[in-house]
């Protein structure tokens, strides 16, 4: 008999792969090196133009982090068992999450070029896409609580869409205003909000 991976361990080396990736992502900040004999005012506006930037990607970095591991539980909480193939797509989804803050120190220093918010976005999308595997793979091998009704199981797969639909259309957004793709990510919100209304569970 093949030995499996116990699913209450895969669900726990996850998270601490969640918390090591945020911890990771908030030491990339660097603090400005700022001139000597400045006026308090003077630190505030080099502080607010050097390191604004840099937090404001962060926050908004954390903020995805968060939604993808809400999502990620909202999964695993109706996944009863383990599989070889779950706990593969699992690494996978992992894997992306674990570059997201080598994506956001791209953003940091490059983040006026739209290559790199492509390639911030296609991390993104992969890590969304991956998760929405493990859901569709849950079904197909009939892993899923049997509590569930049809309605349940479609309202999870659609959230676990939308993330990385809102952000493959950002890359399409940058080619018109790049500036407009970061925010364009804040439909995230009232998608998610439509959703829950639509199939609330």
């Amino acid at each position: 008999m093949q030995s499996k991976i116990r699913l209450e361990h895969v669900v726990s080396f996850s998270d601490a792969i969640f918390a090591f990736s945020i911890t990771f992502m908030a030491v990339t900040i660097q603090i400005p090196n700022l001139p000597e004999n400045l006026t308090q005012a003077q630190v505030i506006q080099n502080l607010i133009g050097k390191l604004g930037p840099r937090f404001a990607i962060y926050v908004i970095s954390f903020f995805v982090i968060a939604a993808y591991w809400i999502s990620y539980h909202q999964i695993f909480n109706h996944i009863v068992d383990s599989h070889v193939v779950i706990v593969w797509l699992n690494l996978l989804f992992l894997f992306f999450i674990t570059i997201i803050p080598f994506a956001v120190d791209l953003q940091i220093d490059y983040g006026l070029y739209q290559v790199i918010f492509i390639l911030y976005a296609l991390v993104l999308t992969a890590a969304g896409a991956s998760l929405t595997l493990i859901w569709l793979h849950a079904m197909k091998s009939r892993l899923l609580d049997k509590t569930m009704n049809q309605t349940d199981i479609q309202s999870i797969l659609l959230e676990s869409i939308v993330l990385p639909s809102v952000f493959v259309i950002s890359i399409f957004v940058s080619i018109v205003d790049l500036e407009i793709a970061y925010y364009f990510w804040m439909v995230i919100i009232p998608a998610k909000v439509v959703l829950r209304w639509k199939y609330p569970h």
